[in-house]
Order: structure tokens, then sequence, then C-alpha cells
């Protein structure tokens, strides 16, 4: 399917109003596509039920973060929006794994298996998204719940990665400054 409505560079927002494809609304919620893309990709990548049940409700999430980053507040048109409790159910994921893996002392250099690379690649996108939406509520007013939500799920997308590293047999290994 294709419509030809973006072939000079611009796109319509949730609704009507249309923008440019680099205003900074649309980098924030391609942004948050990429990271939900990603996470296909690590889905597809392990079979652990611990690691695919949570990153397909995610997944769901952001949809909705995506929805909710492309529509405006205020708007006539009705979509989901993050909600409170959404932070608050990825806070407990978070603090499920952290429950199990033993205290963090030094930075660490991201990689290990091909899941846990991938769960740290998908954290990087995730602040990329949050990067962005900052940007994007600089210029125009954003559900406040949305940047909670990607700072927090940042956070377990981390820990998820040292959980399937540690899953693997694979060593944390510990960045040392000025190591060549």
């Amino acid at each position: 399917m294709y419509t030809r409505k973006g072939d000079q560079g611009d796109t319509s927002l949730y609704g009507s109003r249309r923008v440019r494809k680099d205003d900074p609304r649309v980098e924030a919620y391609g942004t948050i596509d990429e990271l939900n893309s990603l996470l296909g990709v690590v889905i597809s990548g392990t079979r652990k039920g611990e690691v695919r049940a949570p990153l397909k409700e995610i997944q769901s999430l952001l949809f909705i973060a995506g929805g909710d980053a492309a529509t405006e507040l205020g708007s006539p048109q009705q979509v989901p929006r993050i909600s409170a409790s959404d932070t608050k159910w990825v806070e407990e994921l978070t603090d499920r794994l952290l429950a199990t893996l033993p205290p963090l002392r030094n930075f660490i250099l991201p990689g290990g298996s091909p899941s846990g690379a991938m769960l740290h690649l998908a954290r990087a996108v995730c602040r990329r998204a949050e990067r962005k939406l900052v940007a994007a509520g600089r210029a125009e007013e954003l559900n406040p719940e949305l940047l909670p939500f990607f700072n927090r799920l940042s956070s377990y997308l981390f820990n998820l990665s040292r959980w399937e590293n540690s899953n693997a047999g694979k060593d944390e290994e510990v960045w040392k400054p000025g190591r060549r």
C-alpha cells in the first residue's frame, strides 16, 4: 500500500495536521517504532518465555507510546496514552530482575550473548527515543508520562541484558579506562 502523500517530505500526525518528516514529534515516534522493531529481533532470537512474554507486552505498549507521541494533547482523536501504571509495571519487572542479579559496581561493556548484546542495543535505542521525546516536548506539549516510561524502560532493557547474559553463562566485561 502507498498513498504518495509523503512524497514531498511531509506526513500527517494522528488527526489531520501535516508536518515535515523531520519534525521532532515524527523523529520521536519514528525512534519508538525502531525500538519496537528491534525488540522483535530480540524476541525472534530467544526461546525463553521469561524474556519473550514481557517484551511482547512492551511491544504493545510501544505501539501505544508511538500513537501517543503522534497525537497532540487535546486532540479530538481519542487514543490510548501511556500512563503511570505502565511505568509502574516496568519498574516491577526491573525490580524482579534486580533481585536475581549481583549488584553492579562498575560500568560494563555491551555485549555477551547474541540476545544480551541485542538488548544492550535496544537500551541504547530506547535512550535515543527518550532524547527525541525531550526535543519534541520542547517544541510542543506531550503526555508527561512518556518520559518516565522510557526512562524506566531503558533501565529494564539494561538489566534484562545482564540477566540474559548471566543465564547464557557470559560474564560481564568491566570497562577499564585507558585500556588498549
